[in-house]
């Protein structure tokens, strides 16, 4: 049976991507999934892998079809982790089009790869 396994992220450097992501998610690298173009991250907790780095020396796209939205569950708590990521490395994106009162923060990692971070307290049904 076909299941989706995990997101995949394109990066020009391995252990920065892996310090970034591993600190910005609570995640650890695990080294029986290691090569010198790949890493996957696995939750601390043990219960499964959650990301996949793979070397790539193709750019960041500007506006990618697909990336990750990290929920948080306050404007509070959105505000302290755009904070706290942009002290690991991630920057404020120029995002032209966000909504009037946007529910979500554009970010770009240290390789330049857009996510967001999104409050669900402004979800159309004030949750997940």
């Amino acid at each position: 049976m076909l299941r989706l396994g995990i997101p995949v992220i394109g990066v020009t450097d391995l252990a920065r991507a892996v310090a970034f992501w591993t600190a910005a998610l609570d995640l650890v690298s695990v080294p029986e999934w290691e090569s010198p173009t790949w890493r996957t991250l696995a939750h601390a907790d043990g219960s499964g892998r959650a990301l996949g780095l793979m070397r790539s020396d193709s750019p960041a796209e500007p506006r990618p079809r697909l990336h990750l939205d990290l929920f948080v569950d306050s404007t509070a708590e959105q505000e302290a982790e755009v904070e706290r990521l942009i002290g690991l490395g991630a920057s404020r994106v120029d995002w032209d089009l966000y909504p009037p009162d946007p529910d979500f923060v554009v970010l770009a990692d240290p390789d330049g790869n857009l996510f967001c971070v999104v409050d669900l307290s402004h979800a159309p049904s004030g949750s997940q």
